[in-house]
């Protein structure tokens, strides 16, 4: 909606998450809380978004940067009063969006809904509503015989006959801002927690003569969160829409309750992803791909047609038809180019793998750049470390290293060269050359017999 302002109450405390860092910074599917909330009303189309902010102010700002701007509340003195520190920032006209920023889960659907819902009704405050059936703790929603909006009562004001009521108030709003800002002169704090309200500014604005109304939204979509297991709550619901939402793009998820998928991944059509992966950050899949079971890829691009099973990729780089796994590690600015196979109980570390090339099993290549259609042997090292500096391997095309080997860095191997096994290699080997560098085999017949006589075996 043109114009539009968005104003997200995000300075609390909560305490019931008993953590060093505020509660809107928790995450849900890999984006925190507030982002949740701040992306819902920027697709709504409110690009002038207002957070207020209290306490640790800083860990907000450094998560939404300059998103957003700021206000700040020092003293928790209840929502009428936040919107109060956000009062010189917003303009004298128009409407203005209130939400909460510990509700994750509300949709720019239904937000677009509402704002629609407002302008269409001619109304001065519009609440998003729910009906639950466990109503306590929530502000209920009084309405007149006539089903009219007549005010809101917080819980802990409430009567029995309204805490009986279940319809409750969401904390989020539309509210026409110059209406609003004359009520907000006018609440005060006399009531059971002694702060202010902006509930009473809804029953002011009545009172001024404005029309209420309240738009119901999924009880599911204003749930906040407030402690580690409504956290835990809403990352079930978030996982599941994203899973979906990849399912109906054409991705096979044999089990959505086991698969994790941060929201900013992207997965093309025809990928099947098995049961126990975590996939996360900007991570992008191609299709026709078997991922799983139990892989964790971050951050990562993985090509077309590849088969991942039991491995974990980390920011790197995957061509087209590749195999990882099973128990491989694929550590941070490592590229892996097409038809490669990095197999079981290997680790790559920041080292590019060329096309073709087969490091079978028990294999680290670390700080490498290995060439096409090299073969690394079983047990086969890049030493890259000498306790004070990293080096570099250079291995060129068709090489073959053989079993045990180690490539003390900085090394260079020419192509079609050969490392005989158990071979430990510290100076360059030419192109086309065989490299033996290990003891010549001494054999000592009868030695086992003369250490049984004298009693030593």
């Amino acid at each position: 909606m043109e114009g539009l302002v968005t104003l997200i109450l995000a300075a609390g405390l909560g305490k019931r998450m008993k953590s060093k860092h505020p509660k809107v910074v928790h995450k849900i599917c890999g984006r925190t809380m507030i982002e949740w909330v701040v992306n819902a009303a920027k697709d709504v189309g409110s690009n002038d978004i207002v957070v207020v902010v209290g306490h640790k102010a800083e860990e907000v700002k450094e998560v939404l940067k300059d998103r957003v701007k700021y206000a700040y509340q020092q003293t928790q003195l209840g929502t009428g009063h936040a919107v109060m520190m956000a009062r010189d920032l917003l303009p004298e006209q128009g409407n203005v969006l209130i939400l909460t920023g510990d509700t994750p889960l509300i949709t720019s659907q239904t937000l677009k809904s509402l704002v629609k819902f407002h302008v269409e009704e001619g109304n001065s405050v519009t609440i998003l509503s729910s009906v639950v059936e466990d109503p306590s703790g929530y502000g209920r929603i009084i309405r007149d015989e006539s089903g009219n909006v007549i005010k809101i009562v917080e819980d802990k004001d409430a009567t029995e006959k309204e805490k009986s009521i279940h319809e409750i108030n969401s904390a989020m709003y539309v509210m026409d801002i110059a209406k609003l800002k004359k009520a907000l002169r006018m609440i005060t704090n006399n009531n059971a927690q002694g702060e202010y309200y902006l509930t009473d500014a809804v029953e002011i604005i009545k009172q001024m003569g404005g029309k209420i109304g309240a738009f119901t939204a999924s009880a599911e979509e204003i749930m906040g969160v407030n402690s580690r297991v409504q956290l835990s709550d809403a990352e079930r619901v978030m996982r599941k829409r994203i899973n979906y939402r990849h399912m109906e793009k054409g991705v096979t998820i044999i089990d959505p309750e086991t698969t994790y998928i941060g929201a900013e991944v992207e997965i093309a059509p025809d990928t099947v992803i098995l049961p126990g992966c975590v996939i996360e950050g900007k991570t992008v899949i191609g299709s026709d791909c078997e991922i799983g079971p139990n892989c964790r890829i971050v951050d990562s691009h993985i090509g077309d047609g590849c088969n991942i099973m039991y491995s974990v990729i980390l920011s790197s780089k995957l061509g087209n038809d590749i195999k990882v796994g099973p128990f491989a590690q694929i550590r941070p600015e490592s590229v892996i180019h097409d038809k490669a196979k990095i197999g079981d109980f290997v680790e790559i570390k920041k080292s590019v793998i060329g096309e073709g090339t087969k490091v079978p099993h028990l294999t680290y290549v670390g700080d490498a750049e290995v060439g096409k259609n090299v073969n690394m042997g079983c047990g086969s090292i890049t030493v890259n470390y000498d306790g004070k500096q990293k080096y570099k391997t250079v291995i060129g095309d068709n090489v073959f290293v053989g079993c045990n080997v180690n490539l003390v860095a900085p090394v260079k191997i020419g192509n079609n060269a050969y490392i005989a096994a158990g071979s430990t290699i510290t100076e360059d080997v030419p192109e086309g050359a065989l490299a033996i560098a290990r003891s010549k085999q001494t054999n000592k017949e009868g030695w086992v017999q003369e250490r049984i006589k004298k009693g030593r075996l």
